[in-house]
């Protein structure tokens, strides 16, 4: 089948084509379209061979029900045995809108539509391509995501042509959806309500209008042993390709152990992605990284979370670490699709960052125009087992200077650039109990402990790795002299970096 997609501008909407989906629909085709939550599938709704039709493209169980959209209030009473009181006031606050409702069915609904169940999922897009498609089609449009089932959901057309193009009629491409995750999903069938999945709308938003409202524990708990009763709760759900894991913790902390992790992974040869945020990115250092959006404006984290997972799809990653987000609003939504998403992998941030005792190295030298930076570059080029963010420093810097002429070219002569170099003095900012800083002699040590008695740990080179020998200073010298403090910087480092290794190994696992 080959499958049609129509572009359509919600500001100038075709009703040409919007007649030409809906006849499709009617005849018992179908056909995916935008909501303001992400694409769904559209088919009648009322029709037991459209139901199939749907499972069978999506791959999905046909015990996982279907959500029936509606455009008009007014239609609800046809389709349900009863309706609640307090339906009235919950509809004029949140329909049209990203909140479905569940109610016992009459026998208009076919069991195919509902999963087996005695109650339907209703709701009222917000979307004007949407409502005017319910409307051609039948007034009655079942509509799962239009995804190939478990896949993330699709937020655009392409994301659809993607897993359905030649499996379905149509395609209706109204751009990139508005909030990203799919509706909450309210049970009316039972007292208190019950949120069965969370959504834009959130339980404090629910319960201003309505009082109560209670949820489900197998929301709250991976461990519950209760079946889920929504759609998309009951299978493993919005995964990419990729294994997924979530790192817990503060942001510092999981920045931190999201780092270690990725550093772990792709020095074993794997390829990794990270989801970062608009504020964290620019401090990771390994891996693909893609920012979901802002803490700030968690909506915008929402939107992106099927975009993003999907980008990942398409860069064939191994592995995925996501930073976790506050459940609380629409986090609840992004924390339980990230959940479903990841399996439930969550690993905590403190007990990875436990396992790396240093993650700053710095060398200290007088000057820092000769020894500190040519420790530095030396280990940057070791095989080193974690990552450390390694810097050198001065004593003495009244502003910055370029490498002494000397030192960069005894760096070349071993094949050694080190570009755009600028002296830096030393800075307490960058001192601490994960900093492991390293002097080339005795007394910049000791100026060091005496000037920064919270420095941490600090310990000249030679003395940190069982060789008492300083490294002093051959300003002035000859070439060969040079040549000798290279090598003995040098000899020293390997060291260094052999003991980080050592202790690395000592605490290291794979995070799979």
């Amino acid at each position: 089948m080959e499958t049609i997609i129509k572009k359509i501008d919600r500001n100038n909407i075709d009703q040409e084509s919007i007649e030409q989906a809906g006849s499709i629909l009617k005849q018992g085709g179908l056909v995916a379209f935008p909501t303001e939550t992400v694409y769904g599938l559209g088919a009648n709704a009322l029709d037991e061979e459209a139901a199939k039709k749907t499972y069978a493209a999506k791959g999905r169980p046909s015990d996982n029900p279907l959500i029936v959209h509606i455009a008009r209030l007014e239609d609800l009473k046809e389709i349900v045995t009863e309706i609640p009181e307090i339906v009235q006031d919950i509809a004029d606050h949140f329909w049209p809108g990203p909140l479905t409702m569940i109610f016992y069915k009459n026998d208009k609904v076919p069991l195919g539509t509902t999963g087996g169940l005695d109650t339907v999922a209703v709701r009222m897009p917000d979307d004007e391509i949407a409502r005017k498609l319910i409307l051609a089609g039948g007034g009655y449009i079942s509509a799962p995501s239009a995804n190939t089932s478990g896949r993330p959901s699709p937020t655009t057309a392409q994301h659809v042509a993607d897993d359905l193009s030649g499996k379905i009629e149509m395609i209706l491409d109204g751009g990139s959806v508005d909030i990203g995750v799919e509706s909450t999903i309210l049970d009316l069938t039972v007292n208190p309500p019950m949120i069965l999945r969370p959504g834009a709308i959130t339980k404090e938003m629910l319960e201003e209008v309505a009082g109560e409202i209670s949820v489900d524990e197998t929301l709250i708990s991976e461990n519950s042993t209760k079946a889920p009763k929504a759609p998309g709760m009951k299978y493993r759900h919005y995964a990419p390709k990729a294994d997924l894991i979530i790192v817990e913790g503060e942001p510092d902390e999981s920045i931190k152990a999201i780092k270690q992790i990725a550093y772990e992974q792709v020095r074993l040869g794997y390829k990794v992605g990270i989801i970062a945020t608009n504020e964290s990115i620019d401090q990771y250092t390994t891996g693909m990284i893609k920012s979901i959006g802002s803490r700030e404006n968690e909506k915008t984290v929402a939107r992106n979370l099927y975009k993003v997972l999907r980008e990942f799809d398409e860069e064939e990653v191994s592995y995925i670490y996501s930073e976790a987000f506050p459940e609380a609003g629409i986090g609840t939504a992004v924390m339980n699709r990230l959940g479903k998403a990841a399996g439930h992998h969550v690993l905590q941030a403190s007990d990875i960052t436990r396992l790396q005792k240093y993650r700053r190295i710095v060398f200290v030298s007088n000057s820092d125009n000769c020894r500190a930076p040519i420790a530095a570059v030396l280990l940057r080029r070791q095989p080193l087992l974690q990552e450390y963010q390694i810097l050198s420093r001065g004593m003495i810097v009244l502003f910055p200077e370029p490498l002494n002429p000397r030192a960069e070219e005894l760096l070349k002569a071993h094949d050694i650039v080190l570009e755009r170099f600028e002296t830096s003095a030393l800075d307490e900012k960058i001192l601490g109990e994960d900093t492991l800083v390293l002097t080339m002699q005795e007394s910049q040590k000791q100026k060091i402990l005496s000037e920064y008695p919270d420095a941490g740990d600090v310990y000249t080179l030679g003395e940190y790795v069982g060789n008492m020998q300083e490294i002093a200073s051959v300003y002035g010298q000859t070439e060969e002299q040079y040549e000798e403090m290279y090598k003995l910087i040098q000899e020293n480092v390997v060291k260094l970096a052999e003991r980080l290794n050592k202790e690395a190994k000592n605490k290291c696992q794979t995070y799979t």
